[in-house]
């Protein structure tokens, strides 16, 4: 195969994979991914930072083979592998790794190192060296610090700081779900770069939000975000701006949002689906930006893209057998695993649903949104037998004013 070395920096490249076909991944959709990882010519060691998801180590050494010709080196041999992560689309070559340079010095934290040899069996017996907050690698005249970081997104997690050049290599933090040939922020839209960061942040970095805010700072106060001058996660695009990207996880992680409300909605016979576009039409009447998203047809990982920025939220489905409509259980599940409480203060919402007999949904979807951290309005519940009539429409209106007013109030 032949692929090409990215130069970044005097001495280091970006030799990563590029995965333009992958859809899905950590269960929300995308459209491909990239792979980031970073070789680094020190004048005694040569470094790698992080590698590729299995499969995609063809690509990578081809990275590396131009990288080595680019140095004017002869000789491709590699003395040090940082894992900064153990999931396998940052570990997946790095039994081929160890494999081609059987003495690689492998540098990772304490906690990743069973869970490396868990996952490649082949290394069962290779030391690894652990690192934590605070410990330096000199590779001659190019140094890196360690800086720990826990449920960033993982356990094992680590960012590694190259201090001469001020690179931060983050990892997962700060990336974004992007496939494509240009390597930095400045290369695509702004706004593209944000949403699909937003995306990136709303499906893997929301639980750990208090986390984002006390790293940051942790960081500030050791001096260490004073050298920053360029952040390259391991995936998507790197960030010739740091701030960009740190003050929207600062704006993200504390719920800064703007006065929105995301509507969530599923429908059997159009008439939940009625009621949920007269509580839109009542949430703009107050000023405030509604976003609609439809079950039957907007994925998920969408939806908690759209809530987090969003001041409240409205859900509603039909009642089922007594029940929601079982539809709606995967984004109760996945607010559950989000926890979008975490975030800051609690996000408000109300509940809507339309049934043919006894009812039961309402009090389940209350009880499901408290358990997953939200502040819904129980007496505000809107509950309708079968086909709303004008009447229901006019309650449903004055719900939406209602959670618009509560929020602008707020």
């Amino acid at each position: 195969m032949i692929a090409n070395a990215k130069k970044i920096a005097d001495g280091v490249y970006w030799v990563g994979a590029l995965d333009w076909d992958t859809r899905e991944f950590h269960g929300y959709t995308l459209h491909g991914s990239t792979y980031n990882c970073y070789l680094v010519f020190g004048d005694d060691k040569t470094a790698l930072i992080d590698n590729v998801y299995p499969g995609f180590f063809p690509e990578l050494w081809a990275r590396i083979e131009d990288a080595f010709a680019q140095e004017g080196k002869d000789e491709i041999k590699i003395d040090v592998m940082i894992q900064n992560h153990i999931e396998m689309d940052h570990s997946g070559s790095l039994p081929d790794i160890v494999e081609k340079f059987p003495d690689i010095e492998i540098y990772c934290t304490q906690i990743a190192i069973p869970g490396l040899k868990n996952h490649w069996p082949s290394l069962v017996n290779k030391e690894m060296n652990p690192i934590k907050t605070g410990d330096t690698l000199d590779l001659g005249g190019k140094s890196f610090t360690f800086i720990n970081a826990p449920m960033l997104h993982w356990p094992d997690s680590n960012f590694t700081l190259y201090n001469e050049e001020g690179i931060l290599f983050s990892n997962d933090a700060f990336g974004q779900h992007i496939c494509s040939g240009e390597r930095y922020d400045y290369e695509l839209d702004p706004k593209a770069v944000e949403n699909v960061a937003k995306k990136y942040f709303a499906n893997l970095i929301t639980l750990s939000s208090p986390l984002v805010v006390s790293k940051v700072k942790e960081m500030a106060d050791a001096g260490y975000l004073d050298k920053v001058k360029m952040i390259a996660p391991c995936h998507g695009v790197i960030w010739t701006k740091p701030q960009t990207i740190i003050d929207l996880y600062a704006k993200w992680a504390t719920a800064d949002c703007e006065d929105k409300i995301t509507v969530i909605y599923d429908t059997m016979h159009h008439s939940t689906q009625k009621l949920a576009h007269e509580i839109a039409e009542g949430i703009i009447s107050e000023g405030v930006k509604v976003k609609m998203c439809f079950l039957k047809e907007d994925d998920e990982s969408d939806v908690v893209t759209e809530v987090l920025d969003s001041k409240a939220i409205a859900l509603g489905v039909p009642t089922m057998m007594n029940n929601p409509y079982p539809n709606v259980g995967k984004i109760i599940y996945y607010f559950n695993c989000l926890s979008f409480a975490n975030a800051g203060k609690k996000k408000k919402a109300a509940v809507f649903s339309s049934k043919g007999w006894g009812g039961g949904a309402i009090n389940r979807l209350t009880s499901d949104l408290e358990n997953a951290g939200f502040d819904v309005l129980e007496d505000d519940a809107l509950d309708v037998h079968y086909v709303p009539d004008e009447k229901a429409l006019e309650q449903a209106y004055e719900l939406g004013k209602k959670l618009a007013k509560a929020i602008k109030e707020d």
